[in-house]
């Protein structure tokens, strides 16, 4: 299942990992409650050459809503910061297994960049196969990157309702269950609980298989069919604040289904948001 566009494995890896043109990142993120550092983390164990990506800082922070996709000169600032730039193949690991890494692949594809690809199992798969970690930061040049936006990615709030009207497009939603049914509150204070009218749900760990890598395709078009998910139509994938979203968005572009988009804002916006409908129960 290697492919440097999508995900590549832990052997994959470490074959390439002196490669001069490849670019390591982390970019391990915790969910407001949890009680663990992902930088401190970082800096005291990571992958060879890994840079950490910084999930909330590389992002919009003139909007009130978490990590929103930052402006593309944002972006390509960082970037340039951290070394990564044309020509070079990107790799994102997170410290969850495959958690957030997702989010970070989506990022770089609404860049324009599409020679990046996720570690399958990430950081906790190759410790556990003993490989090698380092605690130094990586010597760092300057490299310039070409930004071509790919705004058909990404949907806003406005998007996303008529969606939700028409029925034109399939939204699914990436939470637990409980959440996505109201039963459970949402780790952001002051949101409804629910969710969009007409969405499916596909929790983003059923795509996983116990070790936190992904099932095979066959497997996970099979996850998104017993959802009631058709692929048939267009697909907007939805989560809590647009990070496992992304993992159903690369679930997708592994099975070949190529017209998906991210609705970023998720449900940190639209739980908040007092003028659209919030469903509850099961889809």
């Amino acid at each position: 299942m290697d492919d440097p566009k999508t995900l590549v494995s832990t052997d994959w890896l470490a074959a390439h990992l002196k490669d001069p043109d490849l670019r390591i990142l982390d970019a391990s993120y915790f969910l407001p409650g949890v009680d663990r550092d992902a930088k401190a983390e970082y800096d005291a164990a990571h992958i060879p050459g890994a840079r950490f990506f910084d999930i909330d800082e590389i992002s919009d922070q003139r909007s009130d809503l978490p990590h929103m996709a930052p402006p593309v000169e944002k972006f390509m600032s960082r970037m340039r910061a951290m070394g990564v730039g044309d020509g070079h193949q990107v790799v994102v690991y997170d410290s969850q297994g495959l958690f957030s890494a997702a989010r970070v692949w989506w990022l770089f594809r609404l860049m324009g960049q599409n020679d990046v690809a996720v570690l399958d199992g990430g950081l906790p798969k190759w410790q556990a196969e003993g490989r090698e970690i380092e605690d130094m930061p990586p010597m760092v040049r300057d490299r310039h990157m070409t930004v071509r936006r790919q705004n058909q990615l990404v949907k806003d709030v406005t998007q996303v309702s008529a969606a939700s009207k028409l029925g034109d497009y399939d939204i699914i939603d990436a939470r637990a269950a409980n959440r996505f049914r109201g039963e459970a509150a949402e780790p952001r204070p002051g949101l409804r609980s629910g969710h969009i009218p007409g969405s499916r749900n596909v929790p983003f760990t059923t795509l996983l298989n116990d070790d936190k890598t992904m099932k095979t395709p066959d497997e996970m078009r099979a996850v998104f069919e017993a959802a009631g998910v058709s692929l048939s139509k267009p697909v907007i994938t939805t989560c809590g604040s647009g990070v496992t979203a992304a993992v159903l968005s690369l679930a997708l572009e592994i099975i070949g289904k190529r017209d998906h988009s991210l609705y970023d804002g998720s449900w940190a916006e639209w739980g908040a948001f007092p003028t659209v409908p919030v469903a509850t129960g099961d889809a």
